[in-house]
C-alpha cells in the first residue's frame, strides 16, 4: 500500500458524515450492481436447467465442467448480492459507512472502491491478520 493511500485511509475525518447526494449515489450504484448479478444469476440458473441431456461420456464431462464452474461462480455472485443487500439496508437504516466493528466512519474513498465494505482498512487488516 501506498504512503499516500495509506494515509488517505487512515486519517479519516469522522466528523464528516455522508451527504444525501453521496448516500444517493451509492444506493443507486449498489441497485444497479444488484440488478446486473441478479439477471446473471437467473440467466445462470436458466442455462443449468435448460440443458439437453447429454449424449455420449464427452458430453457429460462437459456438461459437469460447465456446471461445476457455473455454480462456483453463482455461489460468489450470491455472497456478493447479500454483500449489497446488507448495504442497502444499512442506507435505509442510516448506518451506511460505519464500521461493523469499531463503529467507526469508513472512509468515503474506501466506499467508493468497494460500495459494500462492513469494515474500515484497520479493522479489515485486523481481521486478515487473524486467519
Amino acid at each position: 500500500m501506498t504512503i499516500a493511500l495509506d494515509t488517505n485511509y487512515y486519517n479519516q475525518n469522522f466528523d464528516e458524515q455522508l451527504s444525501q447526494e453521496e448516500l444517493l449515489f451509492f444506493k443507486q450504484e449498489l441497485e444497479k450492481q444488484k440488478e446486473k448479478i441478479q439477471k446473471n444469476l437467473d440467466k445462470k440458473i436458466n442455462e443449468l436447467n435448460n440443458y439437453d441431456e447429454a449424449k455420449d461420456e464427452a458430453d457429460h464431462a462437459t456438461i459437469a465442467i460447465d456446471n461445476l464452474t457455473s455454480n462456483t461462480i453463482l455461489k460468489e455472485q450470491q455472497k456478493t448480492l447479500i454483500k449489497i443487500q446488507r448495504s442497502l439496508n444499512k442506507i435505509a437504516l442510516g448506518t451506511y459507512g460505519i464500521c461493523t466493528l469499531c463503529e467507526e466512519k469508513i472512509n468515503i474513498e474506501r466506499l467508493k472502491i468497494q460500495m459494500f465494505s462492513e469494515y474500515c482498512v484497520s479493522c479489515r487488516n485486523e481481521l486478515d491478520n487473524r486467519r
